[in-house]
């Protein structure tokens, strides 16, 4: 044992030297898991995200990714650890697993945990989480919002052993590969998994071998405390009582016309939080139910958001925040109900607790952002006959808050990808973009505006093709703050090649043929303060970069936002 080594756990460099390290190797296995992945959406559009774990199952440091795969990451790894003991675990071992109802989020979203050993003996895991192209089910891209029940969504994979002792399982690759319809990709991006878990198990092996296996578990726990310290302080500065909210989707991809409430009633009291779901819609028919792992994961991301962004995020963080969840709600459906489009859900779960946070510390809270992820897929085939399967991810707005404006088209409330550029698109498949630009006079007007949301138009060149799309902020828009408007609601409309237009209701799955077009405008932010007092210098900006128009802005004030609790 080095002299390194006798360093106590408390000595505030090693731990700060030791964190920085975990973070660093988190995000080298991110690298690894984007630059060596096959599907577009994780090479361009970055939809996955890697972690490592303590043997307890507490996160012990998370790459810079998206923060709803991180915190689902979490029941993952304990249900695994729950299966595999962590005694029988064997170098070389790897774990496979997406069921949602066994702690996964939705089959997409594929995990793949690796014990990480140092002299013999395990001393932490690493894992990664792919959203992967296509899993099979009803429709390409395996998001259908139309879905039912889960069994339409795709293959459910238990907890079982893809890697044993280093020896692949091949009778469960050729099963999954006989259930996806992109199998090249499919095991592309899963052996990018592998190399990000191999990556993250010989860093921490390095670092073990430098400050010794027995002293750095002793170093992570006190890390973890650190963090739940931290947390428990910023807690504590917020006023103690009850505050709730309501927002609302669209719909649940079955019942068009029918809002899926989401309520939170939130309690602070001395350095805890408890999040009650109570006044939920119960679940629904369609695939916008979340199963408790998403739920969490809207939560963790709002409350963390609202206290202190320096704190170090690892499981500690977690430690104060209780969540009530009713059974057979919206937030914990009963199976088998269909759970793909979950996305849509836990970025509005997250969205309404930091609305009712604002209640607690309106200085600081945003008014609302669309937080809509519109989640396109086309499924076709290309002049060769080979099958393609290409996700598209398209942000919309944020809510503009005190002295700032939302950020146009970005991602927020859970997920952190991004949209595919244009040529990769193109290069993929036959599909053309024809437009894609700032959706102009979007963002709510206030003192300071909303984020934009963006127009984008697609065109099918050739072939038939299946498509989904899955769009939020159709029906209600994201209010503003302090006397800001709304933000502007998203539209999308399929024009068919022979001149009919047919506008999609949020959601839809379709099919288009060659010369029609998909027009997409996602929603804008909410706006903060009085329109009346927006610096002068920013108007002139906007109206000189085209981001607002004269006529718009000076118009009167819309009518407003109906009430939370309304219909």
């Amino acid at each position: 044992m080095t002299a390194s080594t006798t360093i106590p756990a408390s000595d505030p460099i090693t731990l700060e030297v030791v964190r920085n390290k975990l973070d660093g190797i988190a995000n080298e296995m991110q690298s690894t898991l984007v630059r060596s992945s096959f599907s577009p959406i994780v090479k361009e559009g970055l939809d996955a995200s890697a972690s490592l774990f303590t043997l307890e199952g507490e996160t012990l440091a998370q790459a810079t990714a998206i923060p709803i795969h991180l915190a689902t990451l979490i029941p993952v790894v304990r249900t695994v650890l729950g299966r595999f003991p962590v005694a029988e675990m064997r170098e070389g071992d790897i774990y496979i697993m997406n069921d949602p109802y066994l702690g996964g989020t939705h089959l997409p979203d594929i995990a793949l945990v690796m014990p990480i050993f140092s002299a013999g003996r395990p001393i932490a895991l690493s894992a990664a989480m792919t959203h992967h192209q296509d899993v099979g089910g009803m429709s390409p891209g395996s998001v259908p919002p139309n879905a039912t029940e889960i069994f339409q969504e795709g293959i459910r994979i238990p907890p079982l052993k893809f890697r044993d002792a280093g020896e692949v399982n091949r009778t469960l690759v050729d099963l999954l590969c006989l259930n996806v319809r992109v199998p090249e990709t499919f095991m592309g991006d899963l052996n990018a998994q592998v190399a990000a878990c191999s990556i993250g198990a010989r860093r921490v092996a390095e670092l073990a071998e430098r400050y010794g296996a027995n002293r750095l578990p002793a170093l992570t726990g006190e890390l973890l405390a650190r963090s739940e310290q931290l947390v428990r302080r910023a807690v504590e500065r917020l006023p103690d009582g009850r505050y709730s909210y309501v927002d609302w989707l669209d719909n649940d991809g079955v019942d068009l016309d029918e809002l899926v409430r989401i309520e939170v009633a939130i309690e602070i009291a001395g350095d805890r939080v408890t999040i009650d779901f109570a006044g939920t819609s119960p679940q629904v028919r369609g695939p916008f139910n979340c199963v408790p792992s998403g739920a969490c994961a809207g939560a963790y991301f709002a409350v963390l958001a609202m206290s202190d962004p320096s704190i170090p995020i690892n499981g500690g963080c977690f430690r104060p925040i209780e969540l009530r969840l009713p059974e057979g709600s919206l937030v914990n459906p009963r199976e088998p109900a269909p759970v793909n489009s979950r996305t849509s859900t836990i970025k509005r779960i997250a969205g309404t607790i930091i609305g009712a946070l604002r209640q607690a510390r309106p200085e600081d809270a945003p008014a609302d952002a669309a937080a809509a992820l519109h989640v396109l897929a086309f499924g076709g085939a290309r002049e060769d006959g080979s099958r393609y399967v290409v996700g598209e991810l398209i942000a919309a707005g944020s809510g503009a808050s005190r002295g700032r404006d939302g950020v146009d088209v970005i991602e927020t409330d859970g997920s952190n990808c991004m949209n595919l550029p244009v040529e990769a698109l193109e290069m993929d498949v036959p599909i053309r973009v024809h437009r894609s630009e700032l959706r102009a006079d979007s963002g709510g007007r206030g003192s300071y505006r909303g984020g934009l949301g963006i127009s984008r138009e697609y065109e099918v060149l050739a072939g038939d093709v299946v498509f989904t799309h899955r769009g939020e902020r159709h029906r209600r828009p994201a209010r503003g703050a302090a006397g800001g408007d709304s933000g502007a609601c998203a539209h999308s409309v399929i024009r068919r090649a022979d001149g009919a237009e047919e506008v999609i209701p949020s959601k839809t799955l379709v099919r288009l043929a060659p010369g029609d077009r998909v027009e997409v405008n996602t929603a804008g932010g909410g706006g903060y303060g009085d329109p009346a007092d927006r610096p002068a210098d920013l108007l002139a900006a906007d109206l000189a970069g085209g981001k607002v128009g004269e006529a718009s802005w000076s118009a009167p004030a819309a009518a407003p936002t109906p009430a939370a609790g309304d219909d």
